[in-house]
């Protein structure tokens, strides 16, 4: 009869945790998919909720969102589009902050074909190399800024291969379609080390800092699982993966 209380209890809340948890709509950059899979699985772990991501270009899921898209959470690879959706009251105000600051990288499947200074851009020993759309991708403008700042941009303009989004462009130079590509340095790296090919990570000076914003978007401001998922975003936890992706995570 003493265990009667505390089993009671134990069988409540059985019934009551599987209702507590919630799905979380996210809309999350291409050159973030690698890190973020792993955070939501972290998430997850320590939170119950899971966070059902949405790989694309920031442009895209800008014109998604503004067009009714039910996306709660989105981590933009810019902070202007954030801070737009913000001003247009598709996003919970004073809710943004950025996650990470991106790094961009040249990058060839190819063993040897991109030298540590990117000397290869100005040798033009290919025939294709990919990039993201700029409107659409600021890894993309990243990539036009850095060619034009080392004066081979118009050179190389009938040589580039356009991707709507990071995942695409990094997609192109993983078949072979372009020997070469600008990408984000997270879908190249882990721990530190190169997972394949060659690559020249772009010195930062080459372009503008590529600061990334997460914001809560109008239809996840009742959603304390949403909630949570930003906060999150913020923990050390989080921050370890960012930086194993080579993210410079904010403080």
């Amino acid at each position: 009869m003493t265990f009667q209380p505390l089993f009671l209890s134990l069988w409540l809340w059985c019934l009551i945790a599987p209702a507590l948890a919630a799905d979380v709509q996210v809309a999350v950059a291409a050159n973030f998919s690698a890190p973020m899979k792993i955070i939501a699985a972290e998430f997850e772990k320590d939170s119950g909720h899971k966070a059902v991501l949405s790989f694309g270009a920031t442009g895209k899921f800008y014109a998604q969102i503004r067009n009714g898209a039910p996306f709660e959470v989105f981590l933009a690879a810019d902070e202007d589009t954030p801070a737009k959706l913000e001003r247009e009251g598709a996003a919970v105000r004073g809710s943004r902050f950025t996650y990470a600051t991106g790094r961009l990288a040249l990058w060839s499947a190819q063993p040897g074909l991109v030298d540590a200074q990117g000397e290869v851009l100005k040798k033009g020993d290919f025939r294709k190399i990919a990039i993201a759309a700029p409107q659409l991708a600021p890894y993309g403008a990243a990539a036009v800024e850095t060619m034009t700042r080392l004066g081979v941009l118009a050179a190389l303009q009938a040589r580039l291969v356009t991707g709507e989004s990071m995942g695409q462009a990094f997609g192109f130079v993983a078949t072979g379609n372009a020997e070469l590509g600008f990408v984000a340095l997270s879908q190249i790296q882990e721990n530190g080390k190169l997972t394949s090919g060659s690559a020249w990570i772009v010195p930062e000076t080459l372009h503008s800092a590529i600061r990334q914003d997460a914001v809560l978007l109008a239809k996840g401001k009742d959603s304390p699982a949403a909630q949570q998922l930003m906060r999150f975003l913020q923990s050390d936890k989080a921050k370890v993966v960012m930086r194993a992706y080579g993210y410079q995570a904010s403080p």
